[in-house]
């Protein structure tokens, strides 16, 4: 069966749980990429966050028939992603240390954070640096502000997804995250970056 580029992500879960292989695997080419790059900033190891988003989509796929369709489906792959690194983390006790930038331009992007504008290679190469300044400050925070920031800037869920993501409470998501941009903006400007506007006051 083929499906539309416009069909759903529940509507992929309802063809998944009737036995379509193929649905589950176009869930996966959708989140793979987001959900990897969330893990691997996480544990800032690219082949330990291959292991664990993988880890992910088979706990996902197994507990597909807990999938409520009145949620997003997002939400809770990213809950269920969330609570795998976490587990592994607590296990090798991983520590946050400060690592280069990512290598990869698309694991480095946040154009989000940084100026939209594309005008000219000098303006480029500002960006450029910018989002290897932000994904330096991002690795030297605590994996909870690392994760949060990360969920909601990067992956551009709302406070109400973050809270059903991480399990904490709506009030608890917005003190953590504007701790988070403080800190962030703190880092950035320890390394002579000007913060983006958003991570200021």
């Amino acid at each position: 069966m083929a499906f539309a580029a416009d069909t759903t992500d529940n509507e992929l879960v309802e063809h998944a749980l009737g036995g379509s292989s193929q649905a589950y695997g176009l869930l996966v080419e959708r989140f793979e990429r987001p959900l990897l790059s969330l893990i691997r900033r996480m544990v800032r190891d690219p082949g330990t966050a291959e292991d664990l988003a993988q880890e992910a989509f088979v706990k996902a796929f197994r507990h597909l028939h807990r999938f409520d369709g009145q949620r997003k489906f997002s939400s809770w792959l990213f809950k269920i992603a969330h609570n795998t690194t976490l587990d592994h983390m607590r296990r090798r006790r991983l520590q946050t240390v400060p690592l280069e930038a990512s290598a990869d331009p698309k694991e480095a992007s946040w154009e989000v954070l940084a100026s939209p504008t594309h005008e000219g290679p000098d303006k480029r190469a500002e960006q450029r640096d910018m989002a290897a300044g932000i994904e330096a400050a991002l690795a030297r925070l605590k994996p909870a502000y690392r994760e949060i920031l990360l969920l909601r800037f990067s992956e551009g869920l709302a406070y109400e997804e973050i809270a059903e993501v991480t399990g904490l409470k709506m009030g608890t998501v917005k003190v953590h995250l504007h701790r988070a941009r403080k800190l962030l903006a703190t880092e950035l400007e320890a390394a002579g970056f000007k913060a983006p506007e958003r991570f200021q006051g």
